[in-house]
């Protein structure tokens, strides 16, 4: 197609017809298709985006510069060579679980290795000869420093190649391709000793392929470098890294190797240096690069600090340094678990000219992007926590953005616009506690001031997430306490105050809101089943029943019932649908939902519910949310029951167990109860919460239904449970310290913590002011003298275990004798008991397990009040005897929780169906996901 005259306005469609023609032109097969998915998806993903609108690139030199700032403390950098071959404790090494999971990469690396020489015969050769490109090669599957490093160098790399286009013609593009093929098969041929290029073309004189060198070199060495250097700055803030070369950390090498590799690489790090006699230290902020020169480390700059840097929050203090080292009009913050792709690297200028447009009234002034997590591609949960993430990084971010206007920052691929952000009080805010959830707080103070924030999907960074149970739950219980700290800030205050309703309904919803709308839905479960146990043991029920028959009023169960299409996870796997719609087809969506419900999606949407609901209560009643590292290994060992009781013992097992406990005395006394399917209707979504709460850390654990290793778990715990405490002694290990540490925030609580506190833990009394109306020895009495004498049987009850518990303490280690004799006696007279009131009163067998059902949850109720009076009780001798009772709890919580894991254990096919559920999308892409939890490796002779 010829074009003799061609006005700007016709510029944008001749473009757009040129890249037509070559779509159409295109001769490549489908059998040049990667074989390798993420490959395929990247491919997939940057051909869309083309499409997208997004503004036309000015020249490199035109650009605006930028920086990349990236925190990092003392997480993995390059993965060492014991720690490749190292085994956990089913045998399997990182090295091995990457050539499983990456079976195809690894045949790929393994090919290069032996093209270039490295390994000839036997794999095992690759650790002598090719120990460095083994290690950087796991480390670039990993969630490393090295793996982040290499994908935001793309930047440079791309930017070098876009200034040689921008500069040269087509002609010296194609003469570039060509003398760069003859110059490679040049040092091919002669690699190989032979005095001809190797394809049998003519020889060529040592004059010619010294022009061949000196040509690509001018074409591929010019300006470019020193022009992508202008336009590109990484800075990684490295909080420690001067006391980790002092130490001789091999961290801090291996952050050197990776300065000596990336020429536009800088390190910014706290000095701490010290002065006169060493009772005082001076403290600097210092950013050093690798000069190729002279061969070794260089400080760029020394900035002298008032006092010690770490006041705060440790990672947006460790911002907050190295911001000053950062250059040009734009920081695109990145978190130490993300990578780049040199594809999506090319589409940076187009985005940085996003400033340059109007979005309403005013310029943007934070460009939000697009996410790509990959590391759900094993598991079923990696699966799950990275559909959830997906949908809000992308459709949830869309729309937050545009048109709710209330996108804040919540990550770290975002863009700022440097010197608007460094002139109103940087990008991060690192006051102690209150901003545990730093990023955003960036967001708000955009808000705030007057900027805008928008998002942008032509342009995607990758992003590790969390891969276990227990590593999922620890970031949502940091991400919860940090909006319970969020909802008591001044931000939200001050933005709640000054948006317009709609934008504030909005703004509510989106961020603070979900959490307490959550918690919300587990108070109303609370109510619900509460108030139907009131119902049934105060007779209100049976007279209701009698009046108006209820088990025919579908109106009212449903209404009843509402929250079970809420629990179910329904709502929760929405946006996931509409996002999955948009990007594969509605009925590859439908298909992937139906997928995640089999693979038990619902539980595990239940179970985040519960923490996320439990950690942002505890915070808004007691404040003192705090950092918890979460972790960025590789999750397929087994964790251990005493490990999951530690983690989830309060924040589910034992709101699990008072649910089904409540569930278990209304199908006692309900007069509904005796139609079976009214109370399936009623209960059922309290039943599957019950379960949900209890199994699934068992559920999405790696031979989590193992019956050796549940037995082996156990017998752990109930060594802790009795494993003493003392000052060097880690909650791991003692209970007693963990125990501690459990209930330290009543420490720190304030009066109206403390008020809160014991008033919701006075509903364990009902349990016995209900049932003991109920027993046979009562004969139907509803005087107060009954409950009277119930507290008399607890303080009996109270009386014998205080006397157990203190002979055990002082004659179990040398005079036995006597503890066996006290146990004696004491069970001897509870007998004699039992059969003076079977004898000569209404008492009846059964009443002894009633009984316990009255009174186990009064005794908790009264751990949990007299805790609130910690401080005062720990200096008395009545803290030990609390610490004994609270210890019988937690045992007797723990054979409540391991019962129904014991039983699924026993049963046949359950192990293998768990696996099957835990691993689908490994069984799915063939991977030998059993040899990697066996651990059975097999080895070639």
């Amino acid at each position: 197609m010829q074009w003799s005259c061609r006005g700007e306005e016709h510029d944008v469609f001749y473009r757009q017809v040129k890249r037509l023609q070559t779509i159409l032109v295109s001769t490549d097969s489908m059998s040049n298709v990667p074989k390798n998915i993420e490959a395929r998806r990247r491919i997939t993903f940057f051909s869309n985006s083309l499409f997208m609108n997004m503004p036309r690139a000015p020249q490199v030199e035109k650009m605006m510069a930028f920086s990349v700032l990236t925190p990092y403390y003392s997480e993995e950098v390059v993965y060492s060579k014991e720690q490749l071959r190292s085994e956990n404790e089913d045998g399997v090494s990182i090295l091995f679980y990457l050539q499983k999971i990456y079976a195809d990469e690894w045949k790929n690396f393994v090919e290069r290795m032996k093209r270039q020489g490295i390994v000839k015969e036997k794999e095992d050769e690759i650790w002598d000869k090719g120990l460095q490109e083994l290690r950087l090669w796991a480390s670039y599957r990993g969630q490393t420093l090295s793996r982040t490093v290499r994908g935001m160098m793309y930047y440079y790399k791309a930017l070098e190649m876009l200034t040689f286009l921008d500069s040269a013609a087509e002609v010296d593009i194609r003469d570039g391709r060509e003398l760069g093929s003859v110059s490679s098969r040049r040092q091919e041929g002669s690699s190989h000793g032979h005095g001809r290029d190797s394809i049998g073309q003519s020889p060529t004189s040592s004059r010619t392929v010294s022009r061949v060198n000196s040509d690509v070199s001018a074409l591929f060495k010019g300006h470019e470098y020193g022009t992508a250097l202008m336009k590109f700055t990484y800075v990684v803030a490295c909080q420690i890294y001067g006391s980790q070369k002092a130490k001789k950390d091999p961290r801090a090498d291996e952050i050197l190797y990776l300065m000596k590799n990336n020429e536009a690489l800088r390190v910014a790090y706290v000095d701490e240096v010290e002065k006169g006699n060493g009772n005082e230290k001076e403290y600097y902020s210092v950013l050093v690069k690798y000069d190729r020169k002279l061969e070794k480390e260089v400080e760029i700059y020394r900035i002298r600090l008032p006092g010690p840097l770490k006041l705060g929050e440790g990672k947006p203090e460790n911002q907050n340094h190295a911001i000053i080292f950062t250059r040009g009009d734009a920081v695109q913050t990145i978190d130490m678990n993300q990578d780049s792709y040199f594809e999506e690297a090319l589409k940076l200028r187009n985005l940085l000219e996003e400033y340059n447009r109007h979005y309403g009234i005013r310029k943007p002034t934070l460009l939000g992007v697009r996410e790509h997590v990959f590391t759900g591609s094993v598991s079923s949960l990696a699966w799950f926590m990275s559909a959830q993430e997906t949908s809000f990084v992308t459709l949830g971010q869309r729309v937050l953005a545009n048109p709710l206007k209330v996108r804040m920052h919540y990550g770290h691929p975002d863009v700022f616009d440097r010197l608007w952000f460094i002139t109103r009080g940087g990008i991060s805010k690192a006051s102690k506690t209150i901003n545990i959830s730093e990023d955003i707080f960036a967001g708000f103070n955009c808000t705030l001031r007057g900027g805008n924030v928008t998002h942008h999907e032509y342009i995607q960074v990758g992003k590790g997430r969390d891969v276990g149970l227990n590593q999922v739950s620890m970031f949502e219980a940091k991400v919860s306490s940090g909006n319970g700290e969020q909802t008591l800030s001044r931000d939200i205050y001050r933005l709640g105050h000054r948006l317009d309703f709609f934008r504030m309904l909005s703004f509510f919803y989106t961020t603070v809101g979900f959490y307490f709308n959550t918690m919300v839905v587990v108070l109303c479960v609370y109510a619900f089943v509460w108030g139907r146990l009131y119902l049934s043991l105060s007779g209100l029920e049976s007279s209701i029943r009698n009046e108006a028959d209820s088990t025919t009023n579908a109106a009212l169960v449903t209404v009843l019932n509402q929250q079970f299409i809420i629990q179910l996870g329904l709502f929760t796997a929405l946006p996931m649908i509409i996002e999955n719609s948009l990007e594969l087809g509605f009925l590859n969506a439908i298909w992937d939902f139906i997928k995640m419900q089999l693979q038990l999606a619902s539980m595990f949407y239940t179970f985040s519910m519960g923490t996320k609901a439990h950690y942002y209560g505890r915070t808004i009643l007691h404040g003192g949310a705090k950092y918890r590292a979460t972790g960025r290994g590789f999750v397929v060992q087994h964790k251990s029951f005493a490990e999951n009781y530690r983690l989830y013992a309060r924040s589910h097992f034992i709101k699990g167990i008072e649910i089904g406990v409540i569930l278990c005395v209304y199908a006692s006394y309900s007069a509904i109860s005796k139609n079976s399917f009214v109370y399936i209707a009623l209960t059922i979504s309290s039943w599957f919460l019950v379960v949900s709460w209890i199994l699934s850390p068992f559920v999405f654990n790696p031979s989590g239904f193992d019956w050796l290793k549940t037995y082996y778990d156990f017998e752990e715990f109930m060594n802790w449970i009795w494993c003493p405490g003392g000052i060097s002694v880690k909650s791991e290990q003692s209970w007693e310290v963990w125990w501690e540490e459990e209930t330290d925030h009543l420490r720190t609580t304030g009066l109206w913590g403390k008020v809160l506190e014991i008033i919701l833990d006075l509903r364990y009394f009902f349990f016995q002011f209900g049932i003991v109306y109920h027993l046979h020895i009562a004969s139907n009495d509803t005087s107060i003298l009954v409950y009277l004498l119930s507290w008399i049987c607890i303080l009996v009850a109270v009386v014998l275990f205080v006397v157990v518990s203190h002979a055990r303490n002082k004659y179990s280690a040398k005079k036995h004798i006597y503890y066996r004799m006290v146990q004696a006696i004491t069970i001897v007279l509870v007998i004699a008991a039992v059969v003076v009131l079977l004898k000569f009163t209404k008492f009846e067998f059964v009443d002894i397990f009633t009984s316990m059902v009255a009174f186990f949850p009064t005794g908790w109720g009264i751990i949990s009040i007299l805790l609130v009076f910690k401080p005062i009780l720990k200096r008395t001798a009545m803290w030990d005897t609390l610490r004994s009772f609270a210890r019988f709890y937690d045992v007797l919580f723990g054979l409540v929780v391991v019962a129904p894991l014991a039983v699924l254990t026993w049963l046949p096919g359950i192990p293998e169906m768990q696996t099957r559920i835990l691993f689908n999308e490994a069984f799915s892409r063939g991977l030998q996901i059993s040899r990697i939890l066996t651990g059975k490796k097999t080895h070639t002779n």
